[in-house]
C-alpha cells in the first residue's frame, strides 16, 4: 500500500476531516544531488491597504475653556452606525433634531487641543464658525471617506483639490 492510499484509508475511518497536505513520496534515491529541486513559486499576497478611520483637523476659531485656552486642533474618528443611532434615543435630540449634529460630534471627536476628554458639553459651547466647520467636515469623512474637496479657482477656473482638514472653512 502507498503512502497516498494509507493516509486515504485513515481519513476515510476518522469523523473529522484532515486540512493537512498530503505528503508527498520521497523522491527515489537514483536523482542527482545537484539537481534543483523544482519548487512551486510562492503566491504573491496583495498589499492591504489600511482603512484610515481617523482625521486630523483645525477649528477656524477654537474652542476657548473655562481657564481661557483656545483648543483648535483635534481629530475626528470615523462614525460607526451606532455612532449615529444612540443619539436618536437622547431626550435633547427628540426635543430638539437640531441638537443631533451637536451630540453625534461629541462622540466622534476623540481629541480636540489637550483637553483631557470630548463630549457634547464641549461641542455646545464651540463657536458657530467651528460647529459649521466641524459638520461639513464629518459629512466630507463619513460619506467620501477622504477630507480632501475638488475646487475651481474662481480667477482661471483651473480644477484642483484642497485640504479640509487644516483649512479655515467656516470662518466668517
Amino acid at each position: 500500500m502507498t503512502v497516498a492510499e494509507q493516509e486515504a484509508a485513515a481519513s476515510a475511518a476518522s469523523p473529522f476531516p484532515t486540512t493537512a497536505a498530503p505528503v508527498a513520496a520521497p523522491e527515489p534515491a537514483s536523482a542527482p544531488a545537484s539537481a534543483p529541486a523544482s519548487a512551486p513559486a510562492p503566491a504573491v499576497a496583495p498589499v492591504a491597504q489600511r482603512l484610515r478611520t481617523e482625521f486630523p483637523f483645525e477649528l477656524p476659531r477654537g474652542y476657548v475653556d473655562e481657564a481661557g485656552t483656545v483648543h483648535r486642533e483635534g481629530v475626528m474618528r470615523l462614525a460607526t452606525a451606532r455612532d449615529e443611532l444612540i443619539p436618536l434615543r437622547d431626550v435633547r435630540v427628540q426635543e430638539n433634531p437640531a441638537y443631533l449634529s451637536v451630540v453625534l460630534l461629541g462622540r466622534v471627536i476623540t481629541r480636540l487641543g489637550n483637553l483631557p476628554m470630548v463630549h457634547d458639553g464641549i461641542v455646545e459651547n464651540m463657536f458657530a464658525s467651528d460647529l459649521a466647520f466641524l459638520q461639513d467636515f464629518y459629512r466630507q469623512v463619513n460619506a467620501e471617506g477622504h477630507t480632501r474637496a475638488a475646487v475651481e479657482c474662481p480667477h482661471c477656473s483651473e480644477p484642483f483639490e484642497v485640504e479640509l482638514g487644516g483649512s479655515r472653512l467656516g470662518e466668517s
